[in-house]
């Protein structure tokens, strides 16, 4: 799963193109009129056909002889590509973020990091220990929402790191976009709870190679994580609430 690389009148045009099928500006079906779009993005037919390639490996396009360039069913779009994750919630960087998008990515990480951070509790190294440290250290330090939000990535990253998985190592490029739109949210709010504790105790367990351990304080951490977006959004839908209530009588059992 490669990222994009966001650069010149091509990047723009990608992420323009992007945002406009996402928001449904463009809606599913539609096919797009090129030469249009060539004149009001002032690009070349070139240029444009090679942004629409970015978005057609993604699932977003297709093209067809005799009908021309359309913009494929969502459910045919690759919605775990990390741009096309970070295009969602940029589109809506103007009205706040979608609260159905940031939960689906919840239940992701709840499904993915608790298994992770066991593996990660067995398999361990010293450098792997050394990582954490360092993101926890930064996490702790005065700064910016910026700094808050790259040292709580580098901490998950390291974490996945740890559990030298391949596959689950690329799952970062998938919570990283969700997560990195909520630390912001949370980090740029005056009263949203230190983080470091929370972190620290999954650390410890991992260092500990306690993976019951490192399970239950990682489950803590995501619990800490849905009430800092509750605090900020209101309460959870009935549904959500649901979910946080049988999740809580599962660790109980």
């Amino acid at each position: 799963m490669t990222r994009y690389a966001r650069r010149g009148v091509h990047g723009q045009t990608v992420e323009t193109l992007a945002r406009r099928v996402l928001s449904g500006e463009i809606p599913e079906g539609a096919t797009l009129d090129m030469a249009a779009l060539q004149s009001e993005l002032d690009v070349s037919l070139t240029a444009l056909r090679e942004s629409l390639k970015v978005l057609a490996a993604k699932g977003m396009v297709d093209a067809r002889q005799k009908r021309g360039t359309f913009v494929r069913p969502r459910s045919d779009w690759n919605l775990l590509d990390a741009d096309v994750l970070r295009w969602q919630f940029s589109e809506r960087s103007g009205t706040g973020a979608d609260p159905a998008l940031l939960r689906n990515l919840g239940e992701v990480r709840g499904i993915v990091e608790p298994a992770a951070v066991r593996l990660a509790a067995v398999r361990r190294t010293d450098a792997d220990l050394k990582a954490l440290e360092a993101a926890l250290t930064a996490m702790g330090q005065e700064g910016g929402a910026s700094d808050a939000v790259e040292a709580d990535l580098a901490f998950h990253r390291a974490l996945l790191a740890a559990t030298h998985n391949e596959l689950l190592e690329r799952m970062e490029m998938v919570i990283e976009s969700g997560l990195a739109h909520r630390d912001q949210l949370v980090h740029s709010a005056p009263h949203s709870e230190d983080p470091v504790p929370s972190h620290r105790a999954v650390l410890d367990a991992v260092r500990d190679r306690d993976p019951d351990a490192a399970e239950h304080a990682m489950r803590a951490l995501l619990d800490q994580a849905t009430r800092d977006l509750d605090n900020l959004s209101g309460p959870s839908t009935p549904e959500s609430a649901d979910h946080s209530a049988e999740q809580k009588d599962g660790q109980a059992q």
